[in-house]
């Protein structure tokens, strides 16, 4: 096969420079309506640019519609199918890994998100910000799912420390060397700003416009509620444990420490007792619950020092990031 002139395989496809994700599930009549409003959307700013369907084992024709979708040269469309569903998060985090672009967003397939505001999340990047957020301030939904959405929402924030304002809006522009390194399950979706902030990115949120449901039903409900909570009780562990190591294995180490010492003196207490075993016993759950705490402490002085060392790292690349843009 011919070479070009610069070298590179004429067969090789550039990567292109924005990945556009979409879950769907029993979207049928949404896919073609969607899939033509994005190349509207971002035809015009220029940008090689592919929109990757992932269809989340849809029980309609949503991926036979989008398989029939046309293609050009502007917009290239790639299509993921899963045999059933495992969830918005699953399908995501499928799209994120395939997805070749360098910033990469994400929205529903519902067409409430409106792919208009993509140039202005795309402006935010380019500002320097690594993960901006949409805020679907005048939201177009049911009060049954608006007011825990709200309650959700504060609750995130407050339990996190990212005051977001919207977490579960789809609507998301990252960084994909940032998006790519954050692991995701469940629910998680929702917490990607939280799992970011251990990364300390420049996190923004603008308002976005958001539309009543045309086509098909919604796949949200009160049933939802119970993963975001247990979810909701990881991130705070995962956060607290990243941002505070010594603390965590700190307090298991004092606790193991008391305990060993209370047994050392049911030890001591017990020596002159016929009954050697009693000694025996209380002595060796001394000695395993004193190496315990004496490993807790060491490991915690190890983590701390990992952590800090990489809290460094980032705050320099953050800042030699800043000047470069």
């Amino acid at each position: 096969m011919p070479e070009r002139q610069d070298g590179r395989d004429p067969g090789a496809e550039a990567a292109p420079e924005l990945s556009i994700i979409v879950p769907l599930y029993n979207e049928e009549d949404n896919v073609g309506p969607l899939y033509r409003a994005i190349r509207e959307a971002v035809l015009p700013l220029g940008l090689a640019t592919e929109i990757i369907f992932v269809d989340d084992g849809s029980r309609d024709r949503t991926f036979e519609r989008a398989a029939a979708l046309p293609r050009d040269d502007g917009v290239r469309l790639r299509i993921l199918k899963f045999r059933r569903n495992y969830g918005q998060t699953t399908a995501m985090v499928a799209g994120i890994d395939h997805a070749r672009g360098r910033i990469l967003v994400t929205m529903d397939g519902d067409l409430q998100n409106d792919p208009r505001d993509i140039p202005r999340f795309l402006e935010k990047i380019a500002e320097g910000y690594d993960l901006v957020v949409g805020w679907r301030r005048d939201r177009k939904d049911h009060w049954s799912r608006v007011l825990p959405s709200k309650v959700a929402n504060w609750l995130i924030g407050k339990v996190t420390g990212v005051p977001i304002r919207d977490n579960g809006c789809s609507l998301k522009a990252y960084r994909a060397d940032l998006i790519k390194r954050i692991p995701l399950y469940s629910e998680m979706h929702r917490f990607i700003p939280a799992m970011a902030s251990l990364a300390a990115p420049r996190i923004a949120e603008i308002e976005v416009r958001h539309h009543p449901r045309r086509y098909g039903t919604s796949k949200y409900g009160f049933s939802r509620i119970y993963k975001v909570f247990v979810d909701l009780v990881a991130i705070r562990t995962i956060l607290s444990f990243a941002r505070h190591p010594f603390a965590w294995l700190g307090t298991i180490g004092a606790i193991a420490g008391g305990m060993a010492l209370l047994y050392l003196l049911l030890a001591l207490l017990t020596m002159g007792d016929p009954n050697r075993g009693t000694t025996i016993v209380w002595g060796g759950l001394a000695v395993l619950l004193g190496s315990l705490a004496i490993f807790s402490l060491f490991l915690g002085f190890l983590t701390h020092l990992v952590y800090a060392g990489k809290a460094r790292y980032l705050t320099a690349f953050r800042h030699l990031s800043v000047r470069r843009l």
